[in-house]
């Protein structure tokens, strides 16, 4: 069976939109990514918690340990975008494993709307956190001169984040295809393993790249507004 024929033959058409494998596929992950986690949360115990619960634990805190080492001050706020795209990016990367279905990261228009996403929380947390004002600020820093390099930034990094994890991902696939073509079945569990490993990796990267994106935006506006306290009010010898 193709790897996209069992989405492809649920795939329909809503006037002139076209809801294919990549659609139902993201639709598919969400609903399962729901389901676990509710089933997972719903009996949660702070004297005799589960072994799901203690897992569930583990992976959160450990998600808030590596936002806290970018963006220490800000990491109960930036914990629910951050690890939502770590979660989701790896099941998705995961999903190209199971028979009839494709990775939906494999497709640019998911991953660039993955970007389009980080790119609007990059702006969303900034001004929710210092204001509109002080956030639009740091686009004129170090020299007002500067503002059509900052833009042209942003748009760079927006496009290279969904093209790099596009580009990983169907590499990744092309790559598990041609092997499989060429040895057969005599190698699957060291190509599976490869396979989860590079999905697995592929996911972080993404999520770790927006986490420094609206690290850094946040950080610039505090070195801003320190230089204006500096400016505002200068230390007497």
């Amino acid at each position: 069976m193709d790897q996209t024929q069992f989405l492809d033959w649920l795939a329909f058409r809503v006037g002139p939109v076209q809801i294919g494998h990549t659609v139902l596929g993201t639709w598919l992950l969400m609903a399962l990514l729901t389901g676990v986690a509710w089933a997972v949360t719903r009996h949660l115990s702070v004297a005799n918690p589960s072994r799901w619960q203690a897992a569930l634990e583990g992976t959160v805190l450990a998600m808030r340990g590596a936002i806290e080492s970018a963006a220490p001050d800000h990491a109960r706020q930036l914990l629910p975008f951050i690890g939502t795209l770590w979660l989701f990016i790896g099941a998705a990367n995961l999903l190209g494993l199971v028979p009839g279905l494709s990775s939906p990261t494999g497709d640019l228009s998911l991953t660039a709307a993955l970007a389009l996403l980080v790119y609007g929380a990059v702006h969303w947390y900034g001004i929710r956190i210092d204001g509109p004002r002080a956030y639009l600020r740091h686009y004129l820093d170090p020299n007002p001169v500067l503002l059509p390099f900052h833009l042209l930034g942003e748009v760079t990094r927006t496009l290279a984040l969904a093209i790099r994890l596009f580009g990983n991902m169907m590499s990744l696939e092309m790559a598990a295809l041609l092997v499989l073509l060429v040895a057969g079945f005599l190698a699957p569990v060291p190509l599976l393993m490869l396979h989860i490993v590079e999905a697995l990796v592929q996911a972080y990267i993404f999520g770790t790249l927006a986490l420094v994106y609206v690290a850094g935006a946040l950080q610039s506006q505090q070195v801003g507004r320190q230089v204006q306290d500096d400016q505002d009010n200068p230390k007497k010898d």
